[in-house]
């Protein structure tokens, strides 16, 4: 850690802790419900859950990107945050909308559109806050000694996250035109500008971990950024197929979303070669785990499952099932998780001093994770796969799909156990690494301690 103002990213990744503890509650309540023991239905009902669960996972990961920033825009443009207290109260601010937001579910208080459920005045208040984090950190790339394409790609997928929440606000009365637009939010989020930040985040981490050169890093990211909106943006097309657009978006959406996984194959390759091939010996070996894992389990789940399913001719009969479900935990988990999950294993020894690298519980936390969602998603694929034949062939009523899907949820309650106790795992090894302290360096890798001089 190079400046004392980089200790920010220490709470906002608390954070991050915190919210994936409550989404993980909500995400059991949902799965037992399925399984046909809705007991918390008079006080969480299945919708307040799904809402929950929805935006929670939005929060923390969106927490976790602001506290990656935090970090490694001063590291990248070398010098302090620019507001530091701004960031502070950025964060108080978020937690009080997000908190309102999840209590406001529970009492009828939403819109009612999937992942963008917050009522339209909290909706104004995330603006303003996201614009504050913007400005900060616009500020300090401003005004740092260098620009870097690193940072460069990062603030500029911050950036466009930003802006590309307005058209969610689009008043509208009519339902195609709302979908058209939501889609706008969450499609261009998650294959679009999050792509980016991912690009940022992973290039920041590949150099520091495997010592390859910086300008191989960032030409590799140029590739990326170039697949992203080659693919993702029109992409978009493939949400359009059922809503009421013309059927040019059949062939738009169809042909896009196969080049999609491209850019995640080209990340899973370029990221063991750079772990295989790379001069340094880090220390922090469990960080470059988590990173090499992102790359590789982003192309099952974000791209080969995406592209699996959202082909028009399968689409057709998948959507909205829970093969959706299988898709959006693989691509989620791989994609943005792991990565936040890989940026906090790399700063926390820097933020806090304490070489808490190889443990046992950091080594179990990130196996029993990846092997529970894997078990998770095959569990979601079972269930959709049957769900399809019965509900969209067989033509049998929906409800007694749902009956007779319940005993797959056993399994997936199972799974989802065992990558819990991955995630406790996670929040014990955090919390034993303590609070963050002044200025600390970065562990010298073992394979260049001869360069290093005596003192």
């Amino acid at each position: 850690m190079k400046y004392e103002s980089q200790k920010v990213a220490y709470w906002f990744f608390a954070t991050c802790m915190l919210l994936l503890s409550l989404q993980l509650v909500y995400g059991f309540i949902m799965a037992f419900a399925h399984a046909g023991y809705d007991v918390l239905h008079p006080w969480v009902p299945f919708n307040a859950a799904r809402a929950s669960h929805n935006n929670l996972l939005v929060m923390w990961l969106l927490a976790g990107f602001m506290g990656a920033a935090y970090y490694i825009i001063p590291d990248e443009c070398e010098r302090p945050l620019y507001w530091p207290k701004l960031a502070y109260v950025q964060l108080i601010a978020f937690v009080i909308v997000g908190v309102t937001a999840i209590i406001g579910f529970h009492f009828n208080w939403w819109e009612g559109r999937k992942f963008l459920e917050i009522p339209r005045p909290l909706d104004y208040l995330v603006v303003v806050d996201v614009l504050l984090f913007v400005v900060n950190i616009g500020m300090t790339v401003w005004k740092g000694s260098k620009m870097t394409t690193t940072s460069i790609v990062l603030f500029f997928g911050l950036l466009m996250a930003a802006v590309l929440y307005l058209p969610g606000m689009i008043p509208t009365d009519h339902q195609t035109h709302d979908a058209f637009w939501r889609w706008w939010v969450v499609h261009l989020w998650v294959e679009g500008v999050w792509e980016l930040i991912m690009g940022g985040i992973l290039a920041y981490l590949l150099i520091r971990l495997t010592g390859v050169d910086r300008e191989i890093v960032e030409k590799w990211l140029y590739v990326i950024v170039g697949f992203t909106f080659l693919s993702g943006i029109l992409g978009t097309g493939h949400h359009y197929y059922f809503i009421g657009t013309p059927n040019y978006w059949l062939w738009i959406g169809g042909i896009f979303s196969a080049l999609e996984p491209l850019a995640f194959l080209g990340m899973a390759i370029y990221g063991l070669a750079l772990a295989r091939k790379g001069g340094r010996n880090h220390p922090n070996r469990i960080a470059l785990f988590w990173t090499v894992g992102c790359c590789v389990m982003s192309f099952v789940g974000a791209g080969f499952l995406g592209m699996a399913h959202t082909l028009p001719q399968v689409n057709l009969y998948t959507h909205g099932t829970l093969v959706t479900a299988m898709h959006g935990h693989m691509a989620f988990w791989g994609a943005y998780a792991m990565l936040v999950l890989a940026i906090m294993t790399y700063a926390l020894p820097q933020l806090t001093g304490r070489k808490l690298f190889d443990t046992p519980s950091a080594i179990y936390a990130f196996w029993s994770t990846n092997i529970g969602m894997t078990a998770m998603t095959v569990a979601f694929g079972i269930a959709g796969v049957a769900q399809v034949y019965l509900e969209r062939r067989a033509g049998m009523e929906f409800l007694d799909v749902q009956r007779e899907l319940q005993v797959h949820f056993i399994g997936l309650i199972l799974a989802a156990t065992l990558f819990t106790s991955g995630i406790i795992a996670f929040i014990y090894n955090f919390i034993r690494y303590g609070w963050p302290v002044g200025d600390v360096e970065e562990p010298v890798p073992t394979g260049l301690r001869a360069a290093v001089p005596a003192e």
